[in-house]
């Protein structure tokens, strides 16, 4: 029988690899926008539901993916998410439609619903010293961040080489690798939780966030005063406040309201929400713009990308060193104040200006954003006590998920809503500096006078 250690590496082995590959869906389609466009004549609302079908079904059912975890054992839950990413990655690579790639899309979201979770769990399992356990997980974390900085070249590379069908594809041998390491964990003896599933929650969670995320994408299309929309509008806020409502009153909710009492807590979250909201707004748009306005090709729109990106691994990697020195609150006020200069200075480009121009702004923003994530995560997951930190973590990628899913629905109605790309950019950057600022302003407040000690025990 193996080792501890050698069945350590093979769950950190297994868990980074499909981490990798979950992580990259979120970035390396940007730059395939405009060969997708060309290959399935559609226009950016089609675009914005091939980008946000993966991002809303992954936000919508995280919370659930853990539930299941905790029921049904977290291996075969991440084996099951696993398979059901890779098979849609195929599917994506084949599909003859638009349609079609959007159901894709929504597939790979389940999967990865189902997987991140679990992985964590599997992490957690495997490490029981908690310096161990710490290293690991930041291994996990760190091959996401390298995901995320290299995913904009790599899809531009394969693009160029091989065509859009081949980001998707390219998943396939991965996926594989990683079914067959998960094969070689052992699995877990211990007696699952018996947690019941949250239905009526969750039904009420997608309604409300897809008819919302809908009513975004379609509104210039139909007019905003379509029936349609209005009903879509309609229908998203009686979802929400259904949800609420449910959570309330259930005994074991999918999302606990009493985790909001804490001031800390929440604007955590909201940070972490807001982050994401401006930072795949601006992916998307940039996606756009270097493709649509500036005609770059997929490989030199990876490479153009390359002062945004790669700085948010390297912001990932200062956070623990600036929390230990300074702890959380300055510093990332001090970050969203820089995001908001850095999104004001994308403002001066426009659609004649030289490159370097609109990419100035774009370290500081990739720095800064790589460095809010990690030091909100830690804020958050100091207001929990240890047996409610699998709810707390979910809740904040749930929060950075639909952050994300709302950011490309928020831009992409901008640039609709605009007859020219530049007034439409021009608006989302100022839209996201105000959001940034505000998201400052609200971290400033809650966290006031509020040390470790005492947010630990606020809750």
């Amino acid at each position: 029988m193996p080792d501890t250690r050698t069945l350590q590496r093979r769950v950190l082995a297994a868990t980074s690899i499909s981490y990798i590959v979950v992580i990259l869906d979120t970035s390396v389609v940007n730059v395939a926008l405009g060969s997708i466009a060309d290959a399935l004549a559609t226009d950016t609302a089609g675009l914005q539901w091939v980008v946000n079908a993966y991002t809303l079904s992954f936000a919508s059912l995280l919370l659930t993916g853990g539930a299941l975890g905790d029921r049904l054992g977290a291996k075969n839950v991440y084996f099951a998410g696993l398979a059901v990413f890779t098979l849609a990655s195929g599917l994506c690579g084949l599909v003859p439609n638009l349609a079609a790639l959007t159901v894709a899309r929504v597939l790979q979201g389940i999967g990865a619903s189902m997987l991140v979770p679990c992985s964590l769990m599997l992490i957690n399992r495997a490490y029981t010293d908690r310096a161990e356990r710490s290293r690991a997980i930041g291994l996990w974390a760190g091959c996401g961040g390298v995901a995320m900085a290299g995913g904009p070249l790599v899809g531009g590379f394969l693009i160029h080489m091989f065509g859009w069908r081949s980001i998707f594809l390219a998943n396939l041998p991965i996926g594989w690798i990683g079914l067959w390491l998960t094969s070689r964990v052992a699995r877990d003896e211990r007696a699952l939780v018996t947690r019941h599933l949250d239905l009526a929650g969750q039904a009420m969670a997608i309604l409300a966030l897809g008819t919302l995320i809908a009513v975004l994408i379609e509104g210039h299309s139909f007019g905003w005063r379509s029936p349609w929309i209005l009903s879509g509008i309609a229908v998203s806020v009686l979802a929400g406040g259904s949800f609420i409502a449910i959570e309330s009153k259930r005994s074991q909710p999918m999302l606990p309201m009493s985790l909001f009492a804490n001031r800390v807590f929440s604007s955590a979250a909201f940070v972490s929400m807001v982050s994401a909201l401006t930072f795949y707004g601006l992916i998307f748009t940039l996606s756009l713009y270097f493709q649509q306005v500036r005609a770059y090709s997929p490989l030199m729109t990876g490479l153009a990308f390359l002062p945004l990106t790669a700085l948010v691994t390297a912001g990932s990697m200062s956070a623990a060193r600036v929390v230990r020195v300074w702890g959380p609150r300055w510093p990332i006020c001090i970050a969203l104040s820089f995001y908001t200069t850095g999104f004001l200075a994308m403002l001066m480009s426009t659609d004649t200006s030289p490159y370097w121009l609109i990419a100035l702004p774009m370290p500081a923003i990739g720095f800064f954003a790589g460095l809010i994530t990690p030091m909100a995560t830690s804020s958050l997951m100091d207001t929990v006590d240890k047996n409610r930190a699998g709810i707390a973590a979910g809740v904040l990628n749930s929060a950075r998920q639909t952050g994300a899913a709302l950011g490309v629905a928020v831009f992409g109605a901008m640039i609709a809503a605009l007859h020219r790309f530049e007034s439409g950019m021009h608006t989302a950057m100022a839209m996201a500096a105000a959001v940034s600022l505000t998201a400052a302003m609200v971290w400033w407040f809650a966290s006031k006078g509020m040390t470790r000690e005492r947010i630990r025990r606020a809750i």
